[in-house]
């Protein structure tokens, strides 16, 4: 039997990788390329940095006579000089969170404007609280509305660094956690929407007066906690859990107090990232609720209700320190901060009060109760947010 005949079997040879010559005119337009993008990126991102930048000084930087934040925050802070120390009467003979929070935004405008005779004369105004016979002055550490008080001395501290200054406003800041529950929140926590500008502010400050960042730990953890309860899928916020409607300055008031922690809180902070969306998701909701003629209305989100000069300012202010921080676009957020400045300011009057101001308001499940609240001219609630804006559009 004849045999197969073996063919022999040649492995086949490697594929032989030719890598062009550094000379090869196809690599070098290859290498050309690649390196005018890469040169192009940095350059791409500074780009849009400066145009962000540019932005914001056009929105911020011109303004016709009479509407600029130097005038305006002068006024308002003067009309606040010129204004008789607050008196609640039973209710309250101590200074009462409206004047403090125009008194605190009337210090940092001053500051900023470098108007140091009006600096001088807000803290004089200060001078006869700390004599013994003024004692009563000192709101008690029982609630937010008190508390918040710290926050003035605490700027008067950072201006003119006085101990004594801050030494108060440290006693309020501190007793507000004194004997914390458990969860490690203020036992004043009550969950009303107001409370995230009252325990924000004076802790926020007192974390600026001394650097010590267990003051912003205790207003992140109690920011986070207010967020999680009663922030609603649109972004914005319920007077309180029992309470839902989307009252204008109650609003305002968170808007404006994750703006002041925000300021504050550093990049790697455990909370900031969970703040800042929260802040980023009310503020979309904010610039689609905004009216036509840049102001927002005493129900958030109710066109039939009326213009509100209280949430506008502290709207406004929210949305000028997102731009001026670059935590909102500036080509979206700018123009429409602009316009809420440059209608607000129409509603000061020729004394330099602010008109159609709600007044104070407790919560109420009752819609038509807060349609119907009474509206004033020159009452701290509005004139506070004017001189935060005035501020705002000074900062760098």
């Amino acid at each position: 039997m004849r045999g197969t005949a073996r063919v022999p079997v040649r492995a086949a040879k490697p594929p032989v990788l030719r890598f062009p010559s550094p000379n090869d005119p196809s690599l070098r337009s290859v290498m050309i390329r690649l390196r005018a993008l890469t040169l192009a990126f940095p350059l791409l991102v500074l780009s849009a940095g400066l145009l962000r930048a540019e932005t914001a000084r056009f929105e911020f930087g011109s303004w016709a006579p009479g509407t600029s934040p130097q005038e305006v925050g002068k006024r308002i802070a003067e009309r606040f000089l010129a204004t008789p120390r607050l008196d609640w009467g039973a209710k309250s003979r101590f200074i009462v969170y409206p004047e403090v929070c125009a008194w605190y935004g009337a210090l940092t405008y001053a500051k900023l404007a470098g108007d140091t005779d009006l600096s001088k004369r807000l803290v004089e105004r200060f001078e006869p609280i700390f004599l013994p016979e003024n004692a009563w002055m000192v709101p008690p550490i029982t609630h937010v509305d008190n508390c918040v008080f710290g926050a003035v001395p605490l700027e008067i501290y950072q201006q003119t660094g006085q101990y004594r200054y801050r030494q108060l406003g440290l006693t309020l800041a501190d007793g507000q956690w004194d004997n914390p529950t458990p969860e490690g929140l203020t036992r004043q926590t009550r969950f009303w929407i107001d409370d995230m500008f009252m325990i924000t502010a004076v802790q926020v400050q007192a974390y600026r007066a001394t650097g010590d960042t267990r003051y912003l730990d205790r207003a992140a953890k109690e920011m986070v906690v207010y967020l999680e309860k009663l922030q609603r899928p649109n972004g914005l916020f319920f007077h309180a859990p029992d309470v839902p409607f989307f009252w204008g300055r109650g609003n305002g008031w968170m808007a404006a107090g994750m703006s002041e922690l925000l300021r504050s809180l550093p990049e790697g902070h455990p909370q900031r990232s969970a703040i800042l969306a929260g802040y980023r998701k009310m503020m979309a909701t904010l610039l689609a609720t905004q009216a036509e003629d840049g102001m927002w209305r005493q129900l958030v989100d109710k066109p039939e209700s009326w213009p509100e000069t209280s949430c506008t300012g502290m709207f406004a202010f929210a949305f000028i320190t997102g731009v001026k921080n670059g935590w909102l676009d500036g080509a979206t957020y700018g123009p429409a901060a602009r316009k809420a400045w440059l209608q607000l300011i129409t509603y000061i009057d020729a004394n330099s009060d602010v008109r159609e101001v709600c007044v104070g308001t407790n919560k109420r499940n009752d819609y038509q109760f807060y349609l119907d609240r009474p509206r004033k001219t020159g009452d701290l609630h509005g004139q506070a947010p004017v001189l935060w804006c005035a501020s705002a559009l000074l900062r760098p």
